[in-house]
C-alpha cells in the first residue's frame, strides 16, 4: 500500500532532527583528520587511475580548463573537485582524497535528507539511509572484484561517484515531501550528475522523470528545477564556453564506443545478478500482494483519465522499485566498475517500512518482501565491507612502496613479494623486450586483465620514480629545463612530479580504444611544441604503441632519446644542440 510521508511533529521532533547532521558532520571531520595524516594504502586494481585526477589537477592549477583545454574521458566536476581538495591536503593520499572529495556536494544534500527523515519519521529510519550511505562514502572499494588479492579498487572512481549521488538523488525524491526543499536538492544533484558523468545523469533523469509522473515533483516546481539546471548551463558556457564544448565532446565519445546496447544490459544483468535477481522478484512480489489496489487504481484512470489518478496509480513501490532498477541497469552497460545499485537502499527501507503496520496481518507477504529487500541491499554493501576489510586488515604484512621521486602517489603498500617481484618484471621488460614487441605486433597483452595485475601497477610506479630522476639527470647535462611534459601512456604523471605543464588539448585518461579522438591540427600543434614526450617501454603494450602512431605526425621533428631503461623520449628540436649527437 502507499504511504504518505508527511506528519510533521515539530518541537521535540526538530531537535531530534539534529542528529542526522551532527553524524554528517562528524563523518566530514573524520575525514578531514585522515586526509591530514600521513598514510597510505594497499595497492590494487588500476591504481593508477587516480593520476588521471592528478593531472586533471595540475593542468588547472596552470589555468588549463577542462573540457575547454583538454580532452577528458568525463565531465569536469570530479575533477574541480579534487583539485580543490589537493590544495587544501597537498599531502593527502590521493586514492582517499579523490574518492572523498563529491562528499562536498553529497554529504550537506544528505544531510538534508536524513534531517528531513528524522523529523518527519524516526531517527531509526534515518540512520537506516544515512548509514549505509556513510559506508560507500567512506571505503574506496567497487562492489565487484574478480582479482585473487585485495586491494583499494583505483578504477571506477567516477563511477562510485554517481552512484553515491543517485543514492541521495533516490532517497530525497521518496522521502522529502517539502517540495521547495526537494526541488533544490534535484537540481544540485542533477547538476553533479551531469558534470561528473552524462550516464549518470540520464540515469538520474529517468528517476526525475517517473518521480514527476509519479507525482513526487509537483509542475510548477519541476520546471522551476529545469529552468534553474539550464541557467546553471548557461553560465558555464557565457563564462568559458565549457557547456557546448563538453555536450561535443560527448557525442564524440558517444559515437567511438557506440556498441549494440542488448549486450551490455546482458553483461551487466549478469555481472549484478545478486542484486537483480532478488529485486526483481521483490518487483513482482510487490505487484502480487496490492494487485486489488492496482486494479483499483488503474480502473479509476480509466474512468477518469485526470493526473491526480495517473499519479496514484504509478505511485506504487514496486513500480518505484522497477523504474530505479532499469535506471541502474543502464547506467552500469557503461561502466567497468562501480558501486553498482546502491541506491536501492532508500527504496527498499521505504517499502519495508511501509509494510510494517500490516506484518501482522500479511506475515508471510511482509516476510517475503523484508527478505527479498534485504538481499538486494545488504549484498553490496557486505560486499563493500568484506573487501574492505581484506585489504586493510591484510595490509598489517604489507610494506610501503620504496620510493623518492612520487610525492604522494607513491604513498601505496604491498606485500613484500610483490614488491619484489615488480622490481623482477622491470629487468624482464628490458632483457626480453622482443618478446612484448611481438604481443604489440599481435595487438595482444602478456595477459587478460593485464592492467588490473598488481605487480603491473606496482612496476609503474617504479618506472615513474625512475623516470623522473633521468629527466633530472638530463636537464643537469643539458642545462635546460623541460617545461611541457607528455607520455604516451594512459596516464601522465609527470608535469605533476616535476611541478611543470602538460599540452593543451590533448586527452587524458588516454585509452586509445574509446577516448582519444583523432588530433586535429590544433592538437598536433601542441603536440609538436612539447619539450619532452616519454615513450614507456616497461612494458611495452598495443595501447601505447596505438597512441605513438597517433601522435608521431606531430613527433616528427623531435629526436629520439633512451631516457633510461623503460622510456624512450622525443626531445623537441629546440633542445638539440643541448644534448650532443
Amino acid at each position: 500500500m502507499s504511504v504518505t510521508i508527511g506528519q510533521d511533529t515539530r518541537g521535540s521532533s526538530l531537535r531530534k532532527g539534529r542528529w542526522s547532521v551532527a553524524i554528517v558532520a562528524a563523518s566530514a571531520l573524520l575525514m578531514v583528520v585522515i586526509l591530514l595524516s600521513p598514510c597510505t594504502v594497499p595497492i590494487g586494481r588500476m591504481y593508477w587511475d587516480l593520476v588521471v585526477y592528478l593531472d586533471a589537477a595540475n593542468r588547472i592549477f596552470n589555468a588549463q580548463i577542462p573540457v575547454v583545454d583538454f580532452f577528458t574521458p568525463v565531465g569536469p566536476l570530479g575533477y574541480y573537485l579534487f583539485a580543490a581538495g589537493l590544495k587544501l591536503f597537498p599531502n593527502a593520499q590521493p586514492l582517499l582524497l579523490v574518492s572523498w572529495s563529491v562528499f562536498v556536494v553529497t554529504g550537506p544534500l544528505m544531510a538534508i535528507v536524513s534531517r528531513e527523515i528524522e523529523v518527519r519519521q524516526r531517527r531509526g529510519m534515518a540512520f537506516a539511509v544515512l548509514l549505509p550511505f556513510l559506508a560507500f562514502t567512506f571505503l574506496p572499494f567497487n562492489t565487484e572484484s574478480s582479482f585473487l588479492y585485495p586491494g583499494s579498487d583505483g578504477y571506477g572512481i567516477y563511477n562510485r561517484q554517481v552512484t553515491q549521488l543517485l543514492y541521495v538523488l533516490a532517497a530525497a525524491l521518496i522521502f522529502i515531501r517539502h517540495q521547495r526543499l526537494l526541488a533544490s536538492v534535484v537540481v544540485l544533484a542533477m547538476t553533479a550528475l551531469f558534470f561528473i558523468k552524462i550516464t549518470g545523469f540520464i540515469a538520474g533523469l529517468l528517476i526525475c522523470a517517473f518521480a514527476f509522473f509519479a507525482g513526487r515533483l509537483t509542475f510548477r516546481h519541476a520546471v522551476a528545477a529545469a529552468l534553474i539546471f539550464f541557467a546553471i548551463l548557461g553560465v558555464f558556457q557565457l563564462w568559458n564556453g565549457l557547456t557546448v564544448r563538453y555536450m561535443a565532446d560527448i557525442w564524440t565519445l558517444a559515437i567511438m564506443n557506440s556498441g549494440k546496447l542488448l549486450p551490455r544490459f546482458l553483461r551487466a544483468g549478469a555481472e549484478y545478478f545478486s542484486v537483480m535477481a532478488p529485486a526483481g522478484l521483490l518487483v513482482l512480489v510487490l505487484f502480487w500482494t496490492t494487485r486489488d489496489r492496482i486494479a483499483s487504481s488503474w480502473r479509476s484512470l480509466r474512468q477518469e483519465r485526470s493526473w491526480q489518478r495517473l499519479t496514484a496509480f504509478l505511485d506504487h513501490e514496486g513500480m518505484w522499485l522497477g523504474v530505479l532498477l532499469f535506471a541502474g541497469l543502464f547506467f552500469e552497460t557503461q561502466n567497468s566498475g562501480s558501486q553498482a545499485l546502491i541506491f536501492l537502499w532508500p527504496v527498499a527501507i521505504w517499502i519495508v517500512s511501509s509494510r510494517l503496520q500490516a506484518a501482522t496481518e500479511t506475515p508471510k507477504a511482509f516476510g517475503a518482501i523484508a527478505i527479498l529487500a534485504g538481499i538486494a541491499v545488504f549484498l553490496p554493501l557486505t560486499d563493500v565491507l568484506h573487501r574492505a576489510a581484506a585489504a586493510y586488515i591484510s595490509a598489517v604484512r604489507n610494506e610501503p612502496l620504496p620510493n623518492e621521486n612520487l610525492k604522494t602517489i607513491g604513498s601505496v603498500n604491498a606485500r613484500p613479494e610483490m614488491i619484489k617481484l615488480a622490481g623482477d618484471l622491470l629487468r624482464n621488460y628490458t632483457v626480453h623486450r622482443d618478446a612484448y614487441r611481438d604481443f604489440v605486433r599481435a595487438g595482444e597483452l602478456p595477459t587478460y586483465g593485464y592492467y588490473s595485475d598488481f605487480g603491473f601497477q606496482l612496476t609503474h610506479l617504479m618506472a615513474f620514480d625512475r623516470a623522473v630522476a633521468a629527466i633530472r639527470a638530463l636537464e643537469a647535462e643539458s642545462g635546460k629545463r623541460f617545461e611541457t611534459l607528455m607520455n604516451l601512456n594512459f596516464v601522465n604523471p609527470f608535469p605533476y612530479l616535476l611541478d611543470r605543464t602538460a599540452p593543451k588539448y590533448i586527452a587524458i585518461g588516454a585509452d586509445p580504444t574509446r577516448a582519444v579522438p583523432d588530433p586535429d591540427m590544433e592538437v598536433l600543434e601542441a603536440v609538436r611544441q612539447t619539450d619532452l614526450v616519454l615513450y614507456p617501454t616497461c612494458p611495452l603494450t598495443p595501447d601505447n604503441s596505438a597512441l605513438h602512431a597517433i601522435y608521431s605526425p606531430a613527433l616528427a621533428g623531435h629526436r629520439k632519446i633512451e631516457l633510461d631503461d623503460c622510456y624512450d623520449a622525443f626531445v623537441h628540436p629546440r633542445f638539440e644542440m643541448d644534448l650532443g649527437t
